[in-house]
């Protein structure tokens, strides 16, 4: 597994090897020992989560709030996703900047998205299997949430926004000036 830093301290993009032949491939998805040795800090993930998707679905942009915020692995199992991290550390150098990274069952890419960001993703395949790990359980008191379409955010999710399914609960988030602290 290749560890790759990203401009946004704490996140990285995961690389598998993948040995290829001519009954299919096998990869090491995960193995704690690497993955702590490769993002520099213990992780103990509590919670598994999978979902499925249709075409221009946007899921996001989520977060948890103090005790219970999350750290996430994030990957896809089928299809393609527009996969989206923020910055919402308030001490954070790059608060408020965001990363976009190609998530794909091609690609076989993983995020991880540390403790303090808001996550989303985009659909973009016809559909798509999206999976991830959490360190920390979730807890429907310490949501938070920011708007897909934040000017000051200003993400291009690269995808018409009158394609996109929203839900009404996602439609309705705040902009990061007026979200939900993180801390």
């Amino acid at each position: 597994m290749n560890f790759i830093p990203t401009k946004l301290e704490g996140c990285f993009i995961l690389e598998p090897n993948i040995i290829r032949d001519e009954r299919g491939y096998f990869m090491e998805s995960f193995n704690a020992r690497r993955f702590q040795d490769g993002i520099g800090k213990p992780i103990n993930f509590v919670q598994d989560n999978q979902s499925y998707s249709s075409k221009g679905v946007l899921r996001g942009l989520h977060y948890q709030t103090g005790e219970h915020a999350q750290a996430k692995l994030v990957r896809v199992l089928e299809g393609e996703v527009l996969d989206v991290a923020i910055d919402i550390r308030p001490e954070s150098d790059t608060y408020g900047q965001h990363i976009t990274v190609l998530l794909s069952g091609e690609n076989q890419k993983q995020f991880f998205i540390p403790r303090g960001f808001a996550h989303g993703f985009l659909v973009l395949s016809d559909t798509a299997t999206f999976f991830y790990k959490c360190d920390n359980f979730y807890n429907k008191e310490s949501e938070g949430g920011i708007i897909y379409n934040d000017p000051e955010l200003n993400i291009d999710w690269q995808f018409p926004e009158s394609d996109l399914i929203i839900s009404e609960k996602d439609a309705i988030l705040p902009q990061l000036k007026n979200a939900r602290k993180a801390w």
